[in-house]
Order: C-alpha cells, then sequence, then structure tokens
C-alpha cells in the first residue's frame, strides 16, 4: 500500500514538526499508527479546549478575550501529551538513524516491486518539484504520487472535513463574488488555523519522501549493476584516476 524506508533524518526538524502538529513528526517516520492516534488527539482537544480560537483573540491583542474562552477542562490534558508527542518523536528518529546505519552496512537487498490484489507498487524516479505543485494544489496528491497511498488518504481525508468545517471554499466563493465581509464573517477560525499546518506537512512530506525514493532508486541501480555487469576483478586503486 506504499513506498516506505528508513533514512537518515534530523531528529530537530521531526519534533519541530511534531511541534507544529502533534503526530506530523510521526507520520514522516511512517510510524502511522501512533501519528494517526496524536493528531486525531490533537484537533479533538484543540477544538474542544478553543486552543485556536484563543491564538485568533491573541493575535488581535485581546488577550483577556483569549484566556476567558480557553477551557482547562481540555487544556490541562493537551499540554502532557503535545510535550510527548515531540519527544517521542526526537527520540524515535535518534533509533531509527541509528537502525539506518546498521543496515546500511548489511547492504541488505531491497524489494523493487511488488503486486496486491490493490495495488502495483515499484521503485521509479520522480519529480520533486512535481510532487510539491500537486500537494498545492490539494494536500495528499504529492503523496499519491510517489505512492504513500496511507498518507495520502488520511491527509485528503482531513483535509476535507477541515474545508468543511472552516466554510473555506464558501468564503473563497464569496470572495470572488466580491462579498469581502461576508466571505470573512463566515470563516470558523478554529478550523481554519488547521490549514497551514496540514498544507506545510503535506509539501515537505511529498518532497523529502521523493528526494529519497529517488536516491532509493539510484542505489538500487548501482548495485544490480555491480551485481550483473562489473568485473569482479576490477578495482581501483587508491590514488587512481578512472578514465
Amino acid at each position: 500500500m506504499g513506498t516506505t524506508q528508513i533514512h537518515l533524518r534530523n531528529p530537530y526538524i521531526i519534533a519541530w514538526w511534531s511541534a507544529a502538529f502533534p503526530g506530523f513528526g510521526h507520520l514522516l517516520l511512517s510510524k502511522y499508527l501512533r501519528g494517526f492516534v496524536l493528531f486525531v488527539w490533537e484537533v479533538v482537544v484543540n477544538v474542544h479546549a478553543n486552543v485556536n480560537l484563543a491564538m485568533v483573540y491573541s493575535f488581535q491583542g485581546e488577550i483577556e478575550m483569549a484566556k476567558n474562552i480557553l477551557d482547562t477542562r481540555w487544556l490541562l490534558i493537551y499540554i502532557p501529551v503535545y510535550i510527548f508527542a515531540i519527544w517521542d518523536s526526537y527520540r524515535t528518529t535518534v533509533d531509527l538513524n541509528k537502525i539506518y546505519l546498521l543496515a546500511e552496512r548489511e547492504e541488505h537487498p531491497f524489494n523493487t516491486f511488488s503486486i496486491s490484489p490493490l495495488e502495483i507498487n515499484y521503485l521509479d524516479k520522480r519529480n520533486p518539484i512535481l510532487a510539491v505543485i500537486w500537494s498545492l494544489f490539494v494536500p495528499g496528491l504529492g503523496q499519491l504520487y510517489i505512492h504513500r497511498i496511507v498518507t495520502a488518504f488520511f491527509v485528503i481525508v482531513w483535509i476535507v472535513a477541515f474545508s468543511y468545517y472552516s466554510y473555506g471554499l464558501q468564503a473563497i466563493s464569496l470572495l470572488f463574488l466580491g462579498e469581502i465581509q461576508k466571505a470573512t464573517s463566515v470563516l470558523k477560525p478554529e478550523w481554519l488555523l488547521f490549514f497551514p499546518s496540514i498544507y506545510g506537512f503535506a509539501i515537505y512530506d511529498s518532497y523529502v519522501n521523493t528526494v529519497e525514493n529517488n536516491k532509493l532508486y539510484e542505489k538500487v541501480q548501482r548495485k544490480y549493476l555491480k551485481v550483473n555487469y562489473q568485473d569482479p576483478t576490477f578495482k581501483i586503486l587508491k590514488g587512481q584516476k578512472v578514465k
């Protein structure tokens, strides 16, 4: 159902994505179940605690309104899980980097082609810029382009949910009709503020994984050519120039 691989990652970048939106750091690591749980938890608790709404009021300078609207019954369980998501994604990245280095030394063969009743998946080179462009149109399409089916399905479902509950598409329609005041009034900011995070994640994830898939494709090609075509007696001496 997708192309999944382990490669070197910067633990601080993964932790930053978990800080931007709990679950994203784990999804970047292909830790899907943990990522899905943390993502859904973030949406449910954020909406009930009015975190996004409080952020909007604080941006407008209405600090008292922001404090009054926060629901502490939900807010106090928000903080520890939020910190856990950041810490766990950092810790997992460090562990996976160690596993990657061990796997590199083993030179384990890769499965580059698979056929199942639902899908055909194969390793191929793709254009990272094209993955970004598709993600800009609709988050999730970039993941479909590089065959990350699970992430693509998850992102597309949630972008539809955020669009529906934020009235974002309705606001865009009113904006095109010139009804700016009405377009602003229909928007639901507590849902609208989820868009920057999910758009940014979709673009970053599709670009990085396209680049890494391309590296893996070239690595598999090099190994195939070496095993099947290179003369076993061929050696490059130290300091020798290859013509």
